[in-house]
């Protein structure tokens, strides 16, 4: 069966002549004026719903792995009642065993903690408040892309974040998972103001406004409270507009996966130059692997896409 050439809607047999649903057609004459507000949309089933995959979405899994490392960490630390406790961290030497994120060490070679980080949380009151978050804009984000456009962007994003946050306080460690929250915000936003998707004008506006009072209360929020890590949400963030501008440009419908994957493939390639060129700032020999380093007690600590921990220094 042919697809709408809008939205993607699968289109009844025997569509000949232009190729859109009656969806789009009405939603069309809706932006024209030509209808009233409310006047009736025909109801259709959505271009991003796929109904024969599993139940269990991506989001329910990253929520998952958070909480398991969490839960990993507490078992771990030798106390785990004790970080019950909202107001309780986790040591420093924790969260850098589990992967924290920090410049002088991931630009020295252990790359993967600027994507390992983005699963790590400081303390309960941190994971929860991330979580919250991903379950209200993941599931947003994962209806409207689908799954495997949704993941790459949420990890696309996390790394862009950690990489602006090692590059801009390189002895400042940090973890969570908010970076990447914030680019599936950008994603959204740059997605609708674009007009990817077919929605009503009034679910568009109060959409948009819902994800702007998000995006700017939780910047204004990070740079007074002590501790937050604002460089990684604005480095998540202007990743996550990026992306979700060049989809929404170049490849709006799923069924265009090469375009995707394209698109993808250039926005890791400038993050990596980024990477190199932060290698190149602090002069620091460009390689891969593990890094023998001693930890510093009396570093400060900072909260980043989440919390960040006190840095270390390569021995």
């Amino acid at each position: 069966m042919a697809n709408c050439v809008r939205c993607g809607r699968q289109l009844p047999g025997l569509t000949f002549g232009k190729k859109i649903c009656q969806w789009c057609v009405q939603h069309e004459k809706y932006q024209r004026g030509e209808l009233a507000d409310d006047a009736p949309q025909p109801v259709m089933q959505t271009p991003w719903v796929r109904h024969s995959e599993s139940t269990i979405g991506v989001t329910q899994v990253i929520f998952g792995i958070c909480a398991a490392v969490f839960v990993g960490m507490m078992l771990a630390s030798g106390n785990p009642a004790a970080f019950l406790n909202p107001m309780q961290d986790f040591p420093t030497s924790e969260s850098i065993h589990w992967g924290a994120n920090l410049g002088l060490i991931t630009f020295s070679g252990e790359w993967w903690r600027l994507l390992t980080n983005v699963f790590v949380h400081g303390g309960l009151l941190h994971i929860a408040f991330n979580m919250w978050c991903l379950w209200n804009l993941g599931q947003l984000c994962e209806s409207l892309y689908g799954r495997w456009t949704y993941v790459s962007i949420y990890l696309t994003c996390g790394v862009g974040a950690s990489l602006a946050s090692a590059a801009w306080h390189p002895y400042v460690s940090s973890v969570g998972a908010s970076g990447a929250i914030f680019g599936l915000a950008g994603a959204l936003i740059t997605a609708l103001k674009l007009g990817e998707f077919s929605l009503p004008r009034s679910a568009l506006s109060g959409t948009l406004k819902s994800l702007g009072a998000f995006v700017v209360y939780n910047l204004i929020f990070g740079a007074i409270i002590p501790g937050i890590d604002n460089t990684a949400h604005i480095g998540g963030l202007i990743t996550g507009l990026i992306l979700g501008a060049l989809i929404a440009l170049i490849a709006p419908r799923q069924d265009q996966a090469p375009r995707r994957a394209a698109i993808f493939v250039v926005v890791i390639l400038a993050l990596a130059g980024g990477a190199i060129g932060a290698v190149r700032h602090y002069r620091i020999p460009l390689r891969f692997g593990r890094v023998t380093y001693e930890r510093s007690a009396n570093t400060p600590s900072n909260n980043s896409s989440g919390t960040s921990v006190p840095s270390r220094l390569p021995s």
